[in-house]
C-alpha cells in the first residue's frame, strides 16, 4: 500500500490528510490559527504560526492514520494563494507578518497603476487584473514600509514567497527557495505564456529579481523534508495553489470542465486546456496545475463566501457553530426580500471593486435572524452565479454541470439554491477535501502512486446531484434583484 501526506494550508486553518492509493482519507488533523486585523481592510497572518500549526497537523495526521513518515511515497502541498511574505535568508525569520490575499491596503497603489495605463500590460502578461488581491503590490508595500527591506532585498539577503514557498523553505531547512507555476501565476509578476518572471513588471512594481523563487512544474521534484521533522526524509513531489489543486482533485482535466470551491471565499475554475482564453467579462486567466505541459484556466474569485458565516458566528454571535447556519436559515422558506452583499473587503470577480463594502438591503420590521442567515447563505450562491455567467460568456459554451467542494458544499440548502440559480445540476463528490486530494494526486503521479490522470479521474465519485427545481424566470428575477443590491454596495468607501 502506498501513502501520500497532503499539507493543506488554508486561510483560517492548517490541515493535513494521509491518503492511500485508493484516495481514501486515513487520518486528518486540522488546526485554526489567529486572523490579525491591524486596521480596517488589513488582514495578516503570523508565518511562524502557520508553520507551527502545519507541522502539528502533519504529525497528527500520520499518528491518526497509523502511518510512519518512512512509509510515505511523497508529500503534496496546497496553499492559500497570493498571500505574501518576505524573510531573511540567513536567519529564516520573517521581516513582517504575511499580508493575506484578502488584504486591501494597496488599493490606492493599484488605482495609481490603473490610472497610469498599466492594466493592459498586466493583463497581457499575467492574465490578471490590477487588484490588491494579488501578491505584487503586497511585496512592494513590504519593501517600502519595513525599515531597510529594500536595501537588503536588492543585496539578495531577503526571500519572497507565497505560503507554499515558505513551507518548502522550512521543510527543507532553507535548502530550497521554489514555487510552482500555479502559485507564480497569482503574483501579478509572472508571464503565464512565456513561463518566467517578467522583467518589465518587476521594474514597474519595484521588485528585485533576487528575492523571487525558482518556478517549477506542479508535479515533480521539490526536494526532501528534513528527517527530524517527521521522523524520516520524505520527497516533496506535488505543489499547487489551493484552487488549481481542487480543479485537479475534482478530475476536471479536460477543457470545458468546471468546479467551484466553497471555502473562506468562493473560487470557480473552468479548465481551458492548452489554450489561453482572455476574459472579456471580469474574470482572470491563470495557469492550471502543470504535470507535463502548460495548461490554463479561467477563474472567478469571490472574496467572502464561508467568511460571511464566520462573521455571523463570531461578529454577531447569531450562531454558535458554522454548521448551525443551515438550520437557522431553514426556518424560513426564503430570505423575505432581504439581500446581503458581504463585500467586507471589496468585491472580486466580475466587479473588481476594492471600495465596495458590506450591505444588507430589503429589511422590514418582519425581518428576523433567520431571514438574515438565509440571505447570507444565498449571497454565496448569487456571487457564484455571477461568476458562472461571465465564464460561460467568455468560453462561449454552456456548462452541463458544476462540480463543487469545500466546507460549505456540505450545506444542502446552499447547494440546492445554487443549482436553482444556475439552471444546471450541482454535483457534490464523495470526497469534499478535493484541494488536499489534488495535492496528493500531483505528488503521487510524480512518485508512481498513480499512473496518470485517467486513473485519477476513474476514482472520482459523486455523492449527490442537486437538480434545479426553480423556474428560470424566477431565478432571473432574483438575480436581477441581487444586482440591484450589489450596485448599492459598490464604491461605498471613497479612495
Amino acid at each position: 500500500m502506498s501513502f501520500v501526506l497532503a499539507l493543506d494550508q488554508g486561510t483560517t486553518s492548517s490541515r493535513a490528510i494521509v491518503f492511500d492509493e485508493h484516495a481514501r482519507s486515513l487520518g486528518v488533523t486540522q488546526s485554526e490559527f489567529p486572523q490579525l486585523y491591524p486596521r480596517p481592510g488589513w488582514v495578516e497572518h503570523d508565518p511562524e504560526e502557520i508553520w507551527r500549526t502545519q507541522m502539528e497537523c502533519a504529525r497528527g495526521a500520520l499518528e491518526h492514520a497509523n502511518v510512519k513518515a518512512a512509509d510515505l511515497a511523497a508529500i503534496g502541498i496546497t496553499n492559500q494563494r497570493e498571500t505574501a511574505l518576505i524573510w531573511d535568508r540567513a536567519t529564516g525569520k520573517p521581516i513582517h507578518n504575511a499580508i493575506v490575499w484578502q488584504d486591501r491596503r494597496t488599493a490606492e497603489h493599484c488605482e495609481r497603476l490603473r490610472q497610469a495605463g498599466h492594466e493592459a500590460l498586466v493583463r497581457s502578461r499575467t492574465g490578471l487584473v490590477i487588484d490588491p488581491y494579488f501578491s505584487a503590490t503586497k511585496i512592494a508595500w513590504l519593501l517600502e514600509h519595513v525599515a531597510g527591506a529594500r536595501t537588503r532585498a536588492e543585496a539578495g539577503k531577503l526571500a519572497f514567497g507565497t505560503i507554499d514557498t515558505w513551507l518548502m523553505w522550512k521543510l527543507t531547512g532553507g535548502a530550497l527557495h521554489v514555487t510552482d507555476v500555479s502559485n507564480a501565476s497569482r503574483t501579478m509578476l509572472y508571464d503565464i505564456v512565456r513561463g518566467e518572471w517578467d522583467a518589465e513588471l518587476l521594474d514597474l512594481l519595484g521588485v528585485p529579481r533576487a528575492i523571487l523563487p525558482e518556478v517549477r512544474p506542479s508535479s515533480g521534484d521539490f526536494g526532501q523534508s528534513d528527517a527530524d521533522l517527521l521522523g524520516a526524509r520524505v520527497r516533496i513531489a506535488g505543489v499547487a495553489g489551493d484552487q488549481q489543486a481542487a480543479l485537479f482533485g475534482q478530475g476536471c482535466h479536460a477543457p470545458g470542465m468546471a468546479k467551484n470551491t466553497y471555502g473562506t471565499g468562493c473560487f470557480m475554475l473552468l479548465h481551458c486546456g492548452g489554450e489561453r482564453i482572455v476574459s472579456q467579462h471580469g474574470l482572470v486567466t491563470t495557469r492550471a496545475a502543470e504535470v507535463d505541459a502548460p495548461e490554463y484556466a479561467l477563474e472567478g474569485s469571490v472574496f467572502v463566501a464561508g467568511a460571511v458565516v464566520q462573521w455571523l458566528r463570531d461578529g454577531l454571535r447569531m450562531i454558535k457553530a458554522s454548521v448551525d447556519i443551515e438550520e437557522l436559515a431553514g426556518r424560513v422558506p426564503d430570505a423575505g426580500g432581504v439581500f446581503f452583499v458581504p463585500a467586507f473587503v471589496g468585491l472580486g470577480a466580475p466587479h473588481w471593486d476594492p471600495h465596495a463594502r458590506g450591505t444588507i438591503v430589503g429589511l422590514t420590521r418582519g425581518s428576523t435572524e433567520a431571514h438574515i442567515a438565509r440571505a447570507a447563505l444565498e449571497s454565496i450562491a448569487f456571487q457564484s452565479a455571477e461568476v458562472l455567467g461571465a465564464m460561460q460568456q467568455d468560453a462561449g459554451t454552456q456548462l452541463s454541470e458544476l462540480r463543487v467542494d469545500g466546507g460549505a458544499a456540505a450545506n444542502d440548502l446552499l447547494m440546492q439554491f445554487q443549482a436553482d440559480l444556475l439552471g444546471v445540476p450541482v454535483v457534490r463528490p464523495r470526497v469534499l477535501e478535493t484541494t488536499a486530494l489534488g495535492a496528493a494526486y500531483l505528488a503521487g503521479i510524480a512518485t508512481g502512486v498513480w499512473r496518470d490522470r485517467r486513473e485519477i479521474a476513474a476514482q472520482w465519485r459523486a455523492e449527490r446531484r442537486f437538480v434545479p427545481t426553480m423556474a428560470r424566470d424566477e431565478s432571473g428575477a432574483r438575480i436581477a434583484h441581487w444586482r440591484r443590491a450589489v450596485e448599492r454596495a459598490r464604491g461605498w468607501e471613497q479612495p
